[in-house]
């Protein structure tokens, strides 16, 4: 059985998570694409917390011999997926930046047109 204050915990800091993350994006400080993965691991912590019997059938599915064991290995999954969302934004970026070093190349490269007198 999980302790009232470990739940309380865990429900302040899902909430807390959550309007934090609101707040960020509506000041613009946090792009929308970004805080899907962020809004899925508050809403996570918040049920998990609230919830320790889910916490524990999913332990038992997966195989894992203790909860935490199974905390930490979302904490991995979740930190996983944030480095793969971010290098596909790198790599995005790298190729946009590339082309346009390339077109400004080529716009350089262009002979200058010689006033007619």
């Amino acid at each position: 059985m999980i302790d009232p204050r470990q739940q309380l915990l865990a429900a302040v800091c899902g909430i807390g998570l959550l309007v934090t993350i609101i707040e960020l994006v509506r000041r613009r400080r946090l792009k929308e694409e970004y805080s899907v993965l962020w809004i899925a691991a508050g809403v996570t912590i918040l049920v998990v917390g609230l919830n320790y019997g889910l916490l524990e059938r999913i332990t038992a599915f997966i195989g894992a011999g203790l909860t935490s064991s199974t905390l930490f290995f979302f904490g991995i999954f979740f930190v996983l997926a944030l480095c793969l969302q971010f290098s596909v934004k790198i790599s995005r970026l790298e190729m946009q930046l590339k082309n346009l070093a390339q077109e400004l190349a080529i716009a350089h490269a262009r002979p200058a047109s010689i006033p007619e007198e």
